[in-house]
């Protein structure tokens, strides 16, 4: 790939994944409270005056007006510019790492599905919910880009075996987390999982198949139990607050985008199977 190709094609993601960024808050605040993505224009949530166009420039629009509303001064979070950071930084990542080895359409489904799991992941902190209307749209989406590969591919075999490939972690993610979820209200007395974690964990299955779902689960517990038993030695257990699982499954469901053929070819390897 010619160095100027590359460069172009990364510094489009990193501004494109900045704009993206820039919608995704409004989604993080608006589809928990049930109000609409669209309409009203972004504004002010305390004064509810309209954003001016210069306060609606990703990143940059937040340190313009000083972390501050520009109209009633109220302080503004500083996780507005950092999730638009991490948006374009995600998509910087996508376009580095994958290139123009893969299809320009199936790097626009990658920047979807990580958008998808950015905006759960935040939900899931801020609400301990995971909005069915966003697990639902992605499962779907995830269905609509199996068909797009098998479209790309050109192979009339190619389409039920991907459309198998995605149904089959589909189902595997619901079915396991609900598993677990059963088994952990039976073993603590209490629900140790909430609803949204197996229909999140099919939404990643339907994008990347059976085995990159069980490694995205396993990341994910690994990650959670590590994240568990800090929060039990440094907080006092009589006040421990419920840990969302939601952010774990999302961040092991981007490690399976980038690493999944990587981490399951050495672990098959070390067996001698791959």
């Amino acid at each position: 790939m010619p160095l100027f190709e590359s460069l172009f094609l990364q510094c489009l993601a990193i501004a494109l994944g900045a704009c993206i960024g820039s919608f995704l808050n409004v989604v993080i605040y608006r589809v928990p409270a049930g109000l609409s993505i669209l309409h009203p224009p972004s504004r002010c949530p305390h004064c509810l005056r309209q954003l001016a166009p210069r306060d609606n420039i990703p990143i940059i629009g937040w340190f313009l007006i000083k972390g501050k509303c520009r109209y009633c001064h109220t302080p503004v979070s500083w996780r507005y510019p950092a999730i638009e950071a991490l948006t374009a930084f995600l998509f910087w990542s996508l376009a580095a790492y994958f290139g123009t080895s893969i299809p320009v359409l199936s790097l626009c489904f990658y920047a979807a599905f990580l958008s998808w799991l950015l905006a759960l992941a935040m939900i899931d902190i801020d609400t301990m919910t995971l909005p069915n209307s966003l697990t639902q749209s992605g499962l779907l989406l995830g269905l609509i880009y199996q068909v797009s590969l098998a479209s790309i591919n050109g192979d009339r075999l190619a389409f039920p075996r991907l459309l198998l490939f995605g149904i089959g972690g589909a189902v595997l993610g619901i079915w396991l987390l609900e598993i677990m979820r059963i088994a952990g209200r039976m073993f603590l007395q209490k629900e140790a999982m909430g609803g949204g974690d197996p229909k999140l964990a099919s939404m990643i299955g339907m994008w990347l198949g059976w085995e990159n779902v069980l490694l995205t689960i396993l990341i994910a517990s690994a990650i959670g139990t590590l994240v568990g038993a800090i929060t039990i030695i440094t907080k006092d257990l009589g006040k421990q607050q419920p840990i969302p699982f939601g952010p774990f499954l999302a961040l092991g469901g981007a490690i399976s985008l980038f690493f999944g053929k990587s981490i399951l070819s050495a672990y098959l390897g070390w067996f001698g199977l791959a």
